[in-house]
């Protein structure tokens, strides 16, 4: 059994990675400064003794003791990376620096989160890890997309230079329980919006398409990530490659909520990416992996819809 840091492990991914950490018998130290974590989300595992929470931010150094390091510290959703978009790369670029000189020091194995954003607004489709991406690095989403981009830059360069033992996951459009319910992400904004009866926003003209997977499938896919032989880096996609559009998706949540919620128009964001699908040809053949909880499955089940409710 390792010793396993989880940087924003109070978040929604982290929580869940965490919570499985523990069940597998690790011990799990869970840090987060609370920007778009809570408490609330690892309540549940605080008093056992396999795990520790430390209030900390990842953009200044960290001296602990551990095995893995699972970095998935940063907000994720525009609303909250566009908050503050410098704290937003310095998040990615510091924290990814930080979190690579303490697994140089300690010898760890350590996974980057990294994200389907590297890919920008995609030019091939479906999006396959040797693409480089269609980024514009001056745009309202450029301190997430470009500072992930940057940290992978950087966890490759301590590979190359150090022989850190990295592991590089780009993570798709992922739902389930503990999201936060005013983030701007589209599961939950629908259900939300469609369990109290207000019109479903839906920006653009809805043919911009997304590929939903669920937490639970995630989080196993990151696991066997980081147990993968040492002369396996990645990148390797992560998510599902169903595609759905936005407004098939919308309709979806009103059937299965049985909701009289319209439908309403509203203009797209800039840019937000026209579609993004995973190939997880290398995650099937790598990790022998594939998503195995479909989007009716996942959306309808009871812990989505309180989640997203609350």
């Amino acid at each position: 059994m390792a010793k396993v840091l989880v940087t924003g492990g109070a978040g929604f991914l982290g929580s869940h990675l965490c919570e499985r950490l523990v069940e597998q018998g690790h011990d799990v130290l869970c840090v987060d400064n609370y920007f778009t974590g809570s408490r609330g989300n690892i309540a549940h595992l605080i008093g056992n003794p396999r795990f520790e929470v430390m209030r900390h931010d990842v953009t200044f150094p960290l001296y602990v003791e551990v095995d893995q390091i699972y970095n998935l510290a940063c907000p994720a959703s525009p609303i909250h990376y566009q908050f503050d978009p410098v704290q937003t790369t310095k998040t990615s670029v510091h924290g990814a620096i930080n979190m690579l000189g303490l697994a140089k020091r300690v010898k760890a194995k350590i996974l980057q989160a990294s994200t389907s954003e590297v890919y920008g607004d995609p030019e091939i489709h479906p999006q396959v890890e040797s693409y480089w991406g269609h980024v514009n690095p001056i745009g309202l989403r450029s301190c997430y997309d470009e500072g992930k981009r940057c940290a992978e830059t950087l966890f490759f360069d301590y590979w190359r230079q150090h022989g850190l033992r990295i592991k590089v996951v780009r993570i798709f459009n992922t739902y389930g329980p503990r999201m936060h319910p005013n983030d701007g992400r589209v599961v939950s904004n629908f259900i939300v919006q469609a369990l109290s009866g207000n019109d479903i926003t839906i920006y653009g003209d809805g043919r911009q398409t997304r590929s939903f997977c669920y937490v639970d499938d995630l989080i196993e896919a990151m696991i066997r990530t980081m147990n993968t032989p040492s002369d396996f880096t990645g990148p390797i996609n992560i998510g599902n490659p169903r595609e759905f559009t936005i407004r098939e998706l919308a309709e979806q949540v009103i059937a299965m909520t049985g909701s009289r919620s319209r439908l309403v128009f509203a203009p797209l964001p800039s840019d937000d990416p026209r579609q993004r699908q995973p190939d997880i040809s290398l995650a099937r053949a790598v990790l022998g992996w594939e998503p195995t909880i479909d989007l009716s499955r996942g959306a309808s089940s009871e812990r989505s819809v309180t989640s997203a409710a609350s």
